[in-house]
């Protein structure tokens, strides 16, 4: 068995992790088996008591159960925005998980493309990961890269890691936002007390350059671009809330009480730029605002 950890897996014991999806093994087997050195992350030999970071790479020897994680396919409606033989890019609805974790195994985008390419996706991330490259928030909606075979995934990464990749954002903001271009450059790490969050200077922080463009200044809030530099977990929402602009209906980042009912955070990946995977050929995608987003405009310029 091969999973990857991700935000809603940080901060818990790889034993009650595994005891969540082998629910009818018991705990004390579990451990007994994870000091046998049946159970590896990143590679690596660990304790019962190991704490789980984000993107952590878990390989278990499968014990006896009836009740071992399986991902399905699901026929669900993808909107494919570009695709070759190697790649596709779509645009994730608002709402949707990308990908399965052990609490929720259904209806996230992993679960369509199963089903839409008959599990031709890369494997590197692990099962629960099929095909994903990079991943989006549940509530944040747009465009987000797919990898057909993993030489491609290797090759996206790669783009990625040298930065020849742009993905930006838009978002509205809580507030009026009165620079018209700047750079938000601060680390981002754990919540100290909430490991469920990240915060800026948070435990183990790391570089993060989040760049700020406005586009429109509204009745109390504000329409901004935002560009990636670096692309740590929730590092938009934790950036914009530390200046005091949270995204709007984003309650777990301080927006507060939401006015406009939406689901949470009004954030969309709304413009892609990459290389066309072992080409030299760029391909740059922009898609629409989307229903969310076109919603709190709306009701703001009424007002």
């Amino acid at each position: 068995m091969k999973l990857t950890a991700d935000e809603q897996n940080e901060g818990k014991r790889i034993d009650l992790f595994l005891a969540e999806i082998m629910p009818d093994i018991s705990r004390s087997k579990i451990q007994n088996a994870i000091k046998d050195g049946k159970c590896k992350i990143n590679h690596a030999t660990v304790k019962p008591s190991y704490i789980l970071k984000d993107s952590d790479v878990i390989e278990f020897e499968e014990l006896t159960t009836t009740n071992l994680l399986k991902i399905e396919p699901q026929n669900i409606p993808l909107e494919i925005v570009w695709e070759d033989e190697n790649m596709a890019v779509v645009n994730k609805p608002s709402g949707m998980l990308t990908h399965p974790t052990p609490i929720e195994i259904s209806n996230t985008l992993v679960n369509a493309l199963l089903y839409h390419y008959n599990e031709s996706l890369s494997d590197i991330g692990g099962d629960m990961r099929r095909g994903i490259v990079h991943r989006l928030d549940r509530n944040t909606s747009g465009l987000i890269m797919i990898a057909k075979n993993n030489k491609t995934h290797e090759f996206l990464v790669s783009e990625m890691k040298e930065k020849r990749f742009c993905k930006k954002y838009i978002a509205v903001v809580k507030g009026v936002v009165e620079k018209d271009e700047f750079e938000i450059d601060t680390p981002i790490g754990r919540h100290l007390t909430q490991p469920h969050k990240m915060s800026v200077n948070g435990k183990d922080p790391k570089e993060s350059l989040t760049k700020v463009r406005v586009l429109e200044r509204l009745n109390g809030a504000t329409l901004v671009e935002l560009t990636l530099i670096t692309g740590r977990t929730h590092q938009i929402r934790v950036h914009l809330s530390s200046i005091g602009h949270p995204v709007y209906n984003d309650t777990l980042y301080g927006f507060g009480k939401i006015k406009i009912k939406t689901e949470e955070q009004v954030l969309q990946s709304y413009k892609l730029e990459f290389t066309k995977p072992f080409t030299q050929e760029r391909v740059a995608l922009e898609i629409p605002h989307d229903e969310k987003v076109l919603k709190v405009l709306h009701a703001l310029k009424l007002t």
